[in-house]
């Protein structure tokens, strides 16, 4: 009886969007003697590609971005002249450097440290309607974070001691009278409760 080939015990595909027949093919392109026939055949392969992705193959970006997926397909051991430079394999392998991830604590996490740092922005900003404004803005987003996060607690007088605390009397004086923006219907999943069936 034959063995069934199954495509978890073939090699891994290189790039899977255009399937096991091409990379197939560019390993056949790949052991082809004649260098003249290799880079015909590799022509060919990337015509091919460009079909599969619905490309124009006219298109100068879109040839670059074909050929180097040819030279990923092949594992840059296809030896041709390419029409365009292809990136180089330490630029597909390379990882990307870490990001750097903020530090520091955030004193009122249902906040957010962006608006924390609205709050130390505004405590910095000489007085004036600029601050003022930024400063009713700020307050509208505080309302509706606390609201979203922990409505329990959520009140306007909050938001206004919360800013005063962060800040200073001057900021938080721009409130008086501030008419704050009704708040928006927010779904999040600590709201939700999970159905039992």
């Amino acid at each position: 009886m034959n063995k069934i080939d199954y495509n978890t015990e073939r090699q891994q595909m290189a790039m899977a969007e255009y399937g096991r027949v091409v990379q197939d093919m560019v390993k056949h392109c790949t052991g082809i003697k004649d260098r003249e026939d290799r880079q015909q055949c590799a022509q060919a392969i990337v015509a091919i590609m460009a079909n599969i992705s619905q490309e124009k193959l006219a298109n100068v970006d879109v040839q670059q971005k074909l050929w180097n997926h040819l030279a990923v397909i092949s594992d840059f051991q296809l030896d041709i002249d390419y029409p365009v430079e292809i990136i180089k394999k330490e630029e597909v392998e390379g990882r990307p450097a870490p990001m750097a991830l903020p530090q520091g604590r955030i004193h009122a996490r249902f906040y957010g440290r962006i608006l924390e740092q609205a709050l130390d922005t505004l405590a910095k900003m000489p007085e004036g309607e600029e601050r003022d404004t930024l400063t009713c803005k700020v307050a509208n987003q505080m309302k509706q974070s606390l609201f979203t996060w922990n409505p329990d607690v959520m009140s306007e007088d909050k938001v206004m001691r919360d800013i005063q605390e962060y800040c200073n009397d001057s900021v938080a004086s721009a409130l008086e009278g501030h008419q704050f923006a009704p708040l928006q219907a927010v779904s999040t999943s600590i709201n939700r409760k999970k159905k039992i069936n």
